[in-house]
This record gives structure tokens, C-alpha cells and sequence, in this order.
């Protein structure tokens, strides 16, 4: 048994209130807690978050990394050419 005077009053059916309707119930010290955001609403939970391309850094994360299947395979042709190139001339040295 707690002390008496020295716990706050517990609330076992707390209503938690999100945009004016009661979306669970709970155990707490007051009792309706008002939230902004929560699981039933939120994109992650929700399934609806979106991917912010800021400045382009998508395509250019699936450009260095060969995500484009069109891309990748006529970089890759390039550079190939290129490593044949280089194997095969002489170089000088002093």
C-alpha cells in the first residue's frame, strides 16, 4: 500500500484524445492526455511516408551506386574499355 499524500491520483482509464476523439484508453496521472500525433495517424505507422529527394541526392545515391539498370550497364561497357585501354599502352619511366 502507498503512503498516503504523497502519490499523485492515478487515472487506470486515461483517455487519450487525438483531433478531438478518443483513440485509446490507459493508465495515467491525469486524466485526458491531449497528443498532436499517434501511431493511427502518423505516415511511418500509417504506411504513407513519402522519400524527400532533397537537391537530387536519390538519383545521384542510385547513379554512384549502379541502382539504374540502364545506366549501370553502359557505365560499366565505358570503364571496361577504358581498363583494356590503359593495360596495353607503354608506359615510360625515368
Amino acid at each position: 500500500m502507498p503512503k498516503p499524500d504523497i502519490h499523485p491520483k492515478w487515472y487506470p482509464d486515461a483517455k487519450v484524445i487525438c483531433n478531438g476523439e478518443v483513440v485509446m484508453t490507459t493508465g495515467s496521472t491525469q486524466p485526458e492526455i491531449h497528443v498532436d500525433v499517434w501511431s493511427g495517424n502518423h505516415p511511418f505507422f500509417t504506411g504513407t511516408q513519402k522519400i524527400l529527394d532533397t537537391e537530387g541526392r536519390v538519383d545521384r545515391f542510385m547513379r554512384k551506386y549502379g541502382m539504374n539498370s540502364t545506366d549501370s550497364a553502359t557505365a560499366g561497357k565505358e570503364s571496361t574499355e577504358k581498363g583494356e585501354q590503359s593495360k596495353g599502352s607503354p608506359s615510360k619511366e625515368n
